[in-house]
């Protein structure tokens, strides 16, 4: 039997969407006020959904401590109160919320020790959320 467990996160950073392969034109009416010169900021929340088999020692689908030292060292520390446009994984990547989800999941997918990353999802604003699997 497969079993799941939640955990949600914040992070607070700021982006701007914008591409060079667009002109100025094309970024306002693509992004509009999220084409921000100066950029703008979110309060992000981050779950991380994991699935596995319930461990018969320990009750758990997976350490929620270890789980926690994880996300904090691949996720918080790298992401919150910075500017997502000069994380190198955004170097040539409109970093959008969706794009955002896609790299948290991928930088826990390949440290997670142990159960199956099943989902992440980020929420952007109380009505814009994102969810990234495989």
């Amino acid at each position: 039997m497969i079993a799941y467990f939640g955990r949600r996160y914040t992070i607070s950073a700021s982006h701007r969407l914008h591409t060079d392969a667009l002109s100025a034109e094309e970024n306002r009416a693509t992004y509009g006020k999220c084409n921000n010169p100066h950029g703008h900021g979110h309060n992000y929340v981050v779950e991380v959904l994991v699935a596995g088999a319930v461990d018969p020692e320990t009750g758990m689908v997976i350490n929620l401590v270890l789980l926690d030292e994880l996300v904090h060292a691949q996720v918080i520390e790298r992401f919150d109160h910075a500017n997502l446009n000069l994380d190198p994984l955004f170097a040539n990547r409109v970093p959008t919320t969706e794009n955002l989800s896609r790299e948290v999941f991928a930088l826990l997918r390949d440290a997670l020790p142990n159960g199956k990353l099943e989902r992440v999802r980020v929420e952007e604003t109380e009505n814009n959320f994102f969810e990234c699997n495989e």
